[in-house]
């Protein structure tokens, strides 16, 4: 049967000239303690949404960079080249998904994350949904 409703987001960098817009719910809404989290996104944490690649249309020109995480896993973070903002990323280990960090949206209203990952590295002033899945 046909969504005739289906959720339709758009994610931009800060002066609009890369954009990505993803179609139906996200897979996975998450966030990351990890370090290299903390200083890839100069905040506590990084807090992603994740789609299929194919439920994804990207628009505008990007710059990458590739980033070793923790624990030796590589993720290819795309940001715009006159802002510098992250718009999208892929995760090497999973080359058909892909992660959108939560605040391109700009949206309020997204839903919250499920998961949390690396909370060993969280603040301890940071609060996470109590019914989200935490790992260490």
């Amino acid at each position: 049967m046909l969504d005739l409703f289906m959720t339709t987001r758009t994610a931009t960098c800060s002066c609009g000239k890369l954009s990505i817009t993803c179609e139906g719910e996200p897979v996975r809404i998450s966030i990351c303690h990890c370090l290299a989290c903390q200083r890839r996104t100069g905040s506590t944490y990084s807090a992603q949404a994740r789609w299929p690649r194919a439920s994804a249309n990207i628009e505008g020109h990007s710059s990458e960079y590739v980033l070793t995480g923790d624990e030796g896993g590589r993720a290819r973070f795309h940001f715009c080249p006159t802002c510098g903002a992250t718009v999208y990323y892929v995760n090497e280990d999973m080359p058909d998904a892909i992660a959108v960090p939560i605040g391109a949206f700009a949206d309020p209203s997204f839903p919250a994350p499920k998961v949390s990952v690396y909370e060993l590295r969280k603040h301890a002033w940071v609060s996470v949904p109590e019914d989200a899945e935490h790992y260490d």
